[in-house]
């Protein structure tokens, strides 16, 4: 899947919001991507972790909402910014 410096996606209301890539991080052979909303309204929200699964032979991103999931991710992701040489 190719990544476009901005994603679009609905919100529990229905509304368009757009996020773009923060990171790509490779866990276990897991691929995550880390989004930022991009619009002001939304720059309250902390960046959100998806996961790229694929089914049916396209690559999907899946919320992740599993809290250990979540910070091996953050871990990771920490890890690429302070261990920069």
């Amino acid at each position: 899947m190719e990544y476009k410096e901005t994603m679009t996606f609905l919100d529990e209301e229905g509304n368009k919001v757009q996020f773009e890539p923060i990171a790509e991080i490779f866990l276990e052979e897991i691929k995550y991507l880390i989004l930022a909303p991009t619009e002001e309204k939304d720059k309250d929200e902390d960046a959100f972790v998806f996961r790229v699964d694929v089914e049916d032979e396209k690559e999907v991103l899946n919320l992740v909402d599993d809290d250990a999931e979540f910070e091996k991710v953050k871990k990771e992701y920490k890890n690429l910014l302070y261990n920069k040489e």
